[in-house]
């Protein structure tokens, strides 16, 4: 149940992002939103760990920023799976992406575990 909550938080996250910025996420429809959610909810679960394991090392050394970078490189993933109806601008544009999704995620998250 939570993997289908994160997968439709995502998919509304990536059709807002879109609409706010129009020029750095391409989104066709929703239908791509949900299949781009998808994709990267599996991505998160399968390569994700692989990547934080290999990069402990640099991790450490930025104390955790690093892990920007490998949300970005997930959602440059994520693009390069879904083809032409999911487009970033740039590996920058993913980043920032990332981190306006890990933060609007975050407060979702929240507010649905306090009202348990």
């Amino acid at each position: 149940m939570r993997f289908l909550s994160t997968v439709l938080i995502d998919a509304l996250l990536f059709m807002a992002i879109s609409g706010f910025f129009p020029n750095s996420l391409y989104v066709a429809s929703a239908e791509v939103a949900v299949i781009a959610a998808l994709v990267l909810g599996v991505l998160n679960w399968l390569v994700k760990p692989i990547l934080v394991i290999l990069s402990l090392p640099i991790n450490l050394l930025t104390l955790g920023l690093f892990g920007i970078v490998i949300n970005g490189a997930m959602l440059e993933l994520t693009s390069g799976i879904v083809g032409t109806g999911f487009e970033l601008a740039s590996f920058w544009t993913a980043m920032l992406i990332a981190i306006l999704m890990s933060i609007v995620s975050a407060i979702i998250a929240s507010y649905f575990d306090r009202s348990d």
